[in-house]
């Protein structure tokens, strides 16, 4: 283990964030309008201080809730993985008469996240938006309320950042290429041109109507029709309507499957998308990874689904990403009656409860100083205090900070407003062990505090 002075660690993470936006991210600016560095810093401003986020994924799909016809559909989203007439057949049930934004984006507040982004079309073409360019939209369905409206309203009223995922797939739109195998309807006179000129009028629609738009969440990207010429167009294209607004890296063709993390300098996006992974090092980069609460990986409500992430696992993803320098944007599926579901709702609520305490260790924060992770846990850096985050509680009741070449000044038990020391004593190497034995445990994470000069 390298050893580092608290001031030479600061240091060194000042020199990383600045290394990572000159990794990747110039290209992609300068690709897309000639914006500097310092614009795109100055847009990630709020994205690196938020860390946490509430991704939702609504649409036709809630309603068949993982079945069709008495048969599951695997992935709950994928309902939209087969003729289109059938979706059609959807439009008539959708009607999420509990359907309430404000009570959504409160449960996301009260556990401590800081934007959120909504499914505003998913890969079935099914728009959650009133469109003036398709009928395949919410006000075609007993519902007929703006959803995206709606919360946006109330992101606004509550202090959130507001985005939308948009899929750059649609299985519905005619002119949409390649024709899925699924589907039966003929590619003649298909234009897929015609289609990315309906992109462009939605996403007009989406960044003008609806207030301030924080975030641009792509979907869709892998397939053969879209290319990194188109990348390069949209990008401009947005930057054109919303200049500050983040579009993440699935605008372009360079993410390596899951891993989402772009392959080369000159791909687009203003950060990384991983997807139900978390990176085991700091990338340097800015990046979010997208996770589910359920192990399989539905995105969309399943009434059957059972095999849930704990309260525990979940708080310990969040704080894994923010000590790889990333953010997590964790997913909801509402039922079909527009409510998070009971189970989804307790693990908001514990995440909740932890982040209250602890959220300061999180918000803001820069990644861990160490390499590989301590054995008790991981840690992240905020000015200079080093936080330590405690999963393994140990044996002896000491926990032993790799070597780092200046002592700390002072620790205790983040959460105590005495901040009552606790005691520290230098070991071999350069390393520092600290009495927690006195410490009450949090079930998640405890967190100790230690200060540097």
């Amino acid at each position: 283990m390298n050893k580092l002075k608290l001031p030479r660690l600061r240091w060194s993470l000042l020199m990383c964030a600045l290394l990572s936006l000159s990794l990747w991210q110039p290209a992609a600016a300068n690709e897309g309008g000639g914006d500097a560095v310092s614009d795109h810093d100055r847009r990630m401003e709020w994205f690196r201080e938020a860390r946490f986020g509430m991704f939702i994924h609504f649409g036709l799909y809630s309603v068949a809730a993982g079945e069709w016809e008495g048969e599951s559909v695997g992935f709950a989203e994928y309902f939209g993985f087969r003729n289109p007439n059938e979706w059609q057949t959807l439009l008539p049930k959708f009607n999420p008469e509990k359907f309430d934004a404000d009570a959504i984006v409160r449960a996301a507040k009260d556990a401590g996240m800081k934007y959120l982004v909504i499914t505003s079309k998913h890969h079935d073409g099914f728009c959650l938006f009133k469109s003036e360019h398709t009928d395949f939209d919410v006000m075609s369905t007993p519902f007929k309320r703006d959803i995206v409206a709606e919360l946006a309203e109330a992101c606004r009223k509550h202090g959130l950042r507001f985005g939308f995922y948009y899929s750059i797939i649609d299985f519905n739109h005619l002119d949409y290429l390649p024709r899925a195998g699924f589907d039966p309807r003929p590619a003649d006179g298909a234009d897929f041109d015609r289609y990315i000129e309906f992109m462009k009028a939605q996403l007009k629609e989406l960044l003008t109507n609806y207030g301030k738009i924080d975030v641009v969440w792509f979907d869709g990207e892998w397939e053969s029709s879209w290319t990194h010429e188109h990348a390069k167009d949209m990008w401009d294209y947005i930057r054109g309507i919303a200049p500050d607004v983040l579009i993440n890296n699935r605008i372009d063709k360079g993410r390596a499957g899951m891993q989402g993390m772009n392959t080369a300098e000159h791909y687009l996006g203003d950060f990384g998308t991983p997807e139900q992974e978390l990176l085991e090092r700091n990338p340097g980069e800015d990046w979010e990874t997208c996770q589910t609460m359920n192990r399989k990986g539905n995105w969309g409500w399943r009434k059957d689904e059972a095999d849930f992430y704990s309260k525990t696992e979940l708080v310990r993803q969040i704080i894994d990403c923010a000590s790889m320098g990333g953010n997590m944007l964790l997913n909801v599926g509402p039922k079909d009656d527009g409510t998070i579901p009971e189970t989804s709702m307790v693990r908001l609520q514990a995440i909740g409860e932890w982040m209250a305490v602890h959220g300061e260790t999180i918000y803001g924060s820069q990644a861990s100083p160490y390499d590989s992770p301590p054995e008790w846990g991981t840690a992240t850096v905020k000015g200079n205090l080093l936080y330590c985050h405690v999963y393994q509680w140990p044996e002896d009741g000491t926990i032993t900070l790799p070597p780092l070449a200046e002592a700390p000044t002072g620790a205790w038990a983040h959460g105590d407003a005495d901040r009552k020391p606790l005691d520290m004593q230098a070991v071999d190497r350069g390393g520092v062990k600290i009495d927690i034995s006195k410490v009450e445990r949090n079930p998640h994470a405890t967190v100790i505090a230690l200060s540097f000069p």
